[in-house]
């Protein structure tokens, strides 16, 4: 026979965790046809001796559920490595929605997750009110990599009930069914599970908390009791409701877990403010694992934060009054402005105001925020922080903070850690990403387009993880796992993240020892001129999905097979 694609004598990494091998690996219609050695030929070879290959990454925790429908590329997570992305999570979206509430859905979007509200006006079509239209709609349109939706909750919720939804009344059982029969038919026609968020500081555009944030348990059993009727599906939620534990909160997952019978995961992170608290929480969560099905702590790689900057949403002056009228000038003249020593005084003595978006908030703790460096630096020394600089130094962090931003042209940038660096270390990290409870994800690609670039994690994790950190590090075939077939079955999708016959033919051609994370840099290219933080990688020789070679070195080939991912898909036989 002869492959459509053969990649020839690579260090595979399958995705099992087993000990990498060398091997060929062929490809026909779009799935993996041998592993070993291959003795016919490919319509098209990839050279791949001293290489690593692995199976394409899934990130099951992004936002481009606007993004899938204005652009063709899922950009930065395409650039990482990823070849499989999943939306809907925290319980945010844009399906179902009648017209009108998509103002309200926008808001909800544009204070959770940093989506500019121009930018979703400009880029969404609104060729959809259900759920079902809206995959339909998405599915229409090709892509560079494949994406799976989770229905979100605030949708749901305020397609059913309206303003009162959005006020966060009661749901009263009327609500429920109608409820509960919207999530039935997402998961019938294809969506991966249901998503919620009880997050505190999610919070709409107008600084109101959003429509699901004290929704009832009854809300959540009859939202669990839709997947239970659908016999599939996974739920995903975000934790984080005054007086209320991760212990608490994972005895909530339990009981839902056990009614619907379905797997779920929560986000997680270790505190800055009690570094040691993640222990019990994860012993907790063992214990809940012991009967039932599995509830995942999807966990993050390197300090969650914000990169702040003047030409991003957030800095330490963002919030005073004289930074108001700057923030609206281009930023060559708002640049020029704040190099004005009289500027730079006015500054440093005001007092910021109040914030929306509660993100803004971070922008003053010098004590977690570090110079975020080119090359990066996600795991700083503690005696490197603005805080520990700027008494060093005998000046005000805030002139240090100030005088920093302002390097590089302007274009200068430091990372505030909110949390996972706790103990100014990433030992701690290593033993969440490790944990049999946990699964990674957090990278947040299509969201916070003016603060963060997370989606970045899988390339940190191959250099930093395996290769470069000083302490205890990963191997490459853990490294791998946790980037490939865990998250794959953490959601259902068993056809991919493990380079076996029959499996989706989804595969990365690395570099491994050129693999490098660049430092953050902000582009103007999302709908209507909109801003984003972005950042690329170097070493991913070739990305392949379904067959098809999507990208060589970081550069599109201009083939886009990804496609709309219906539901949990079976391994083959």
């Amino acid at each position: 026979m002869t492959f459509d694609l053969v990649i020839r004598g690579g260090t595979v990494a399958d995705g099992t965790g087993a000990a990498a091998f060398e091997a060929d690996v062929a490809v026909k219609d779009g799935h993996i046809a041998q592993v070993g050695k291959v003795a016919d030929r490919g319509a098209e070879e990839i050279d791949a001796k001293g290489r690593l290959v692995t199976p394409g990454f899934v990130d099951i925790h992004t936002h481009y559920d606007g993004q899938v429908v204005w652009s063709d590329r899922l950009r930065p997570s395409s650039q990482h490595g990823v070849t499989t992305a999943v939306g809907g999570n925290c319980g945010v979206g844009f399906a179902p929605c009648r017209p009108e509430h998509r103002d309200l859905l926008v808001s909800v979007m544009e204070g959770v997750e940093d989506i500019p509200e121009v930018v979703m006006t400009e880029g969404l079509t609104w060729d959809w009110e259900t759920y079902p239209e809206y995959l339909n709609a998405i599915e229409k349109r090709p892509r560079d990599i494949d994406f799976a939706s989770q229905i979100p909750h605030s949708a749901v919720r305020v397609y059913v009930m309206g303003q009162r939804g959005a006020d966060r009344e009661p749901a009263t059982p009327d609500d429920l069914a109608r409820m509960q029969a919207v999530v039935r038919e997402a998961i019938d026609v294809g969506a991966l599970g249901f998503a919620t968020s009880r997050l505190v500081i999610h919070k709409t555009g107008q600084g109101d908390p959003i429509p699901t944030w004290q929704a009832a348990e009854s809300e959540l059993e009859a939202m669990a009791l839709a997947l239970k009727d659908a016999g599939r599906g996974v739920l995903q939620a975000v934790f984080g409701a005054p007086g209320r534990t991760f212990e608490d909160e994972i005895d909530l997952l339990s009981r839902l877990t056990r009614m619907s019978g379905r797997p779920a995961s929560f986000s997680m992170a270790q505190s800055n403010e009690t570094p040691d608290s993640w222990r019990n929480v994860m012993r907790h969560l063992a214990e809940a694992n012991a009967n039932g099905p599995p509830i995942r702590a999807q966990v993050y790689p390197r300090p969650i934060g914000v990169v702040l900057g003047f030409d991003l949403s957030i800095n330490p002056f963002s919030l005073c009054p004289s930074y108001q009228t700057l923030a609206k000038l281009p930023f060559a003249e708002r640049i020029a402005a704040l190099r004005d020593p009289s500027v730079r005084a006015r500054l440093l003595m005001e007092d910021p105001g109040e914030a929306i978006i509660p993100l803004a908030r971070l922008g003053r703790r010098y004590d977690f925020m570090w110079p975020l460096g080119d090359p990066p630096n996600y795991e700083p020394k503690a005696e490197d922080s603005i805080a520990a600089v700027a008494a060093r130094r005998g000046v005000d962090p805030g002139e240090l903070a100030y005088d920093l931003l302002l390097g590089n042209d302007g274009r200068g940038l430091l990372l505030v850690a909110i949390a996972n660096y706790g103990s100014r270390s990433l030992d701690p990290i290593r033993s969440l990403i490790t944990d049999p409870n946990s699964v990674l994800g957090l990278g947040d690609g299509g969201a916070h387009y003016g603060m963060i670039c997370d989606s970045s994690y899988p390339t940190f994790v191959l250099q930093h993880w395996t290769r470069e950190r000083t302490g205890e590090r990963l191997s490459v075939e853990q490294a791998v796992k946790a980037l490939a077939a865990d998250p794959a079955r953490t959601v259902g999708l068993n056809d991919r993240g493990i380079i076996s016959v029959g499996r989706k033919a989804d595969l990365n051609v690395i570099d491994y020892d050129r693999v490098t994370l660049a430092t953050p840099q902000v582009l103007y290219d999302l709908p209507a001129g909109g801003r984003r933080v972005t950042q690329s990688a170097k070493g991913y020789e070739a990305m392949v999905v379904a067959g098809q070679i999507v990208s060589r070195e970081g550069q599109p080939t201009g083939a886009l097979p990804g496609r709309l991912v219906r539901g949990p898909q079976a391994a083959p036989a």
